[in-house]
């Protein structure tokens, strides 16, 4: 196991800074999505694209380090202590892709355009469906910190 790391802390004391910078930026789509799920006047157009287009960015560069950064730590660690996190990373992945899709597809619809009344009326439509599916995406990506990370917390500490 980590008994070839000389210090595990050192060697995964990173994965929960990244983490915790990671939940930071899901704070700060959680403060997007809100703000804009209140609006009721969808007349102010450039106002709304400006706003929405702010979501999309912070949605899309979210999505991208839960990918592309924590979920390959995540698994690395699960590979490391070899205790089951590897099938159950298997299991969670791939409803956490469909997520991805919807957080994708959502973002595709702005595609560049600029922003009429019909369109936002759509968008909003469409931002409540966001919300639950990165409802459900933030208690699956929960679940793996838990079960992947913290789990794991206490055997890096006492190793270190």
């Amino acid at each position: 196991m980590l008994e070839n790391c000389e210090n595990a802390r050192e060697r995964w004391g990173g994965v929960s800074e990244l983490i915790d910078r990671w939940l930071k930026e899901r704070q700060e789509l959680l403060v997007h999505y809100c703000d804009l799920s209140g609006t009721t006047d969808f007349s102010q157009t450039e106002s709304l694209h400006q706003k929405f287009v702010r979501l999309c960015e912070v949605l899309v560069d979210y999505v991208s380090a839960g990918h592309f950064e924590i979920y390959e730590q995540l698994i690395q660690e699960a590979r490391e202590f070899d205790d089951g996190g590897i099938e159950l990373a298997a299991k969670v992945y791939p409803r956490i892709e469909k997520t991805t899709e919807t957080a994708l597809n959502f973002n595709d619809q702005l595609n560049g355009q600029s922003l009429t009344e019909e369109k936002a009326r759509e968008l909003f439509g469409q931002l409540s469906e966001l919300g639950e599916t990165l409802e459900t995406r933030f208690e699956m990506e929960d679940f793996l910190i838990e079960h992947l990370h913290n789990a794991h917390a206490e055997k890096v500490m006492s190793s270190a």
